[in-house]
């Protein structure tokens, strides 16, 4: 059977997804080695998932804030256990001008930097030095602060959405007057997290403390959450991270506490980026393109007039009507009176994942009826319904999407998570090809034969069970 996306997801699953990208028009790559363009609908669908988590932050009592993109490089030397985790991946700006040396531009090389600046890989430094100005007594706690901002880490092997040099987040950085209130933060954002994947992406998280050769350099515990893509391999969707004192002692965020005394702080950093965009895309797509959760998409209802010569001012007109009854229940919806073919604009908006696609050709127009398909079950789900009941159950519609996705991951994800009863019995699933999350004892995989196992088949540890911390997920990662 032709697909729109080819090669399919089972015949290559990594160049199916490249072509999916392009495919559906969310990003390029950019002239910046390892950068990407994201495109408008690319875009479209980013503000869609920041605003919905943003929300969610607020909620939580985090305020908005900006810091700058330059981090002088004495802020790192001050952390030194942080900083080894990004060293390899640091940009640094060393010169302040350029100059035309020879017909070209060069950096000037009398404009060299007394010091050089690290462009912003995570703000846990800068960020910390804030607070440490910004707190004095225990009444400025808790302090909860969050930033909506690009960072640079250089990649070797960049994939669109999945690894990039430039990418976009948002990092929220809080502090707290003992390690208890910090310690629920931490964990209570890890949650804030879920359920939003849950509710707003439609994807089930596997969602655990990672092990210590896992954590983030310089924090006391990482909790994670781990999707399951279609091929099953792994993708860290979010973090949140317990920092215990390591950064206020780094960085002086002292208070006076109520007693008198003068005490560090402790502090949390949590962040989600743009690669939940890529988990998104793997998590729900079809060998025919883009499939979006209603809560995320641009537009929700695309409406395509079926038109002749004779009537393509009529059916237009009563298609743009339609889309106004539907703009006025606050539905995000597209008329689409291009002069595509109309079967090219089906394909088009198959390929951008619009959950409904609404067809009106002379005869509906004459009947005031609809058809409708949903895009997530294609064409078994194509039905005719009069305009009335369908401007009455769209949103129920919408809803059921919304449901019937997540479950659908849910069902295909039980399908792919194996206990395993020791070293032995992993490495003979992994080398018959068995795919998926591999749950066996932690204790396990703390010696030389696990580590083999790793180097032999591009393994990892995901993250503890949340349920049984004594058992720990395995798995292939993006």
């Amino acid at each position: 059977m032709k697909t729109a996306i080819t090669p399919t997801r089972s015949e290559n699953f990594s160049e199916w997804y490249q072509n999916l990208i392009t495919a559906a028009d969310l990003a390029e790559n950019a002239p910046v080695r390892g950068c990407m363009t994201i495109k408008p609908y690319g875009w479209a669908i980013w503000e869609l998932m920041r605003d919905a988590l943003d929300k969610r932050i607020k909620k939580c009592g985090a305020q908005n804030a900006q810091f700058p993109l330059l981090i002088p490089i004495n802020f790192f030397n001050r952390e030194a256990e942080h900083v080894a985790g990004f060293a390899k991946e640091a940009a640094v700006v060393t010169h302040y001008r350029l100059k035309m040396i020879d017909g070209t531009l060069q950096p000037d090389p009398d404009a060299k930097l007394t010091e050089p600046y690290v462009i912003r890989p995570t703000s846990e430094t800068i960020i910390g030095e804030a607070m440490s100005r910004w707190v004095q007594s225990y009444r400025d706690l808790p302090l909860k602060l969050n930033q909506w901002v690009n960072v640079m880490r250089w990649e070797m092997r960049p994939r669109l959405f999945l690894r990039t040099s430039e990418f976009y987040w948002q990092e929220g950085h809080n502090a707290f007057a003992t390690h208890e209130e910090a310690n629920v933060d931490a964990r209570k954002m890890h949650r804030v997290y879920g359920d939003y994947m849950r509710e707003i992406l439609a994807i089930p998280s596997i969602m655990g403390e990672k092990t210590p050769e896992e954590r983030f350099a310089g924090a006391d515990h990482t909790y994670t959450l781990e999707h399951i893509m279609q091929d099953g391999k792994a993708l860290q969707a979010g973090t949140s991270h317990d920092l215990g004192q390591h950064f206020s002692k780094s960085f002086g965020i002292q208070f006076l506490d109520t007693d008198g005394a003068l005490k560090h702080a402790w502090t949390t950093s949590w962040g989600v980026s743009t690669r939940m965009m890529g988990s998104l895309f793997m998590t729900h797509s079809d060998d025919d393109g883009l499939v979006l959760p209603p809560a995320i998409a641009p537009y929700q209802v695309v409406i395509i007039p079926i038109t002749r010569e004779d009537t393509s001012n009529a059916l237009n007109a009563f298609a743009q009507k339609l889309g106004e009854q539907l703009e006025n229940i606050d539905v995000r919806v597209l008329v689409d009176v291009s002069d595509m073919r109309a079967p090219d604009k089906m394909w088009k908006w198959i390929k951008r994942g619009v959950p409904l696609r609404v067809e009106i050709g002379a005869r509906e127009m004459d009947e005031n009826n609809v058809t409708v398909t949903r895009r997530d079950l294609g064409k078994s789900s194509k039905q005719t319904m009069s305009i009335d009941a369908f401007v009455a159950d769209v949103k129920n519609m919408l809803e059921q999407i919304q449901h019937d996705m997540y479950d659908a991951v849910v069902s295909r994800n039980e399908t792919m998570i194996h206990d395993v009863a020791d070293l032995d019995a992993l490495e003979s699933a992994l080398a018959a090809g068995k795919i998926g999350f591999f749950r066996i004892k932690y204790d396990l995989t703390t010696n030389e034969k696990f580590n083999a196992l790793m180097e032999k088949y591009k393994i990892s540890r995901r993250c503890l069970d949340d349920n049984d911390p004594t058992y720990v997920y395995v798995a292939k990662s993006y």
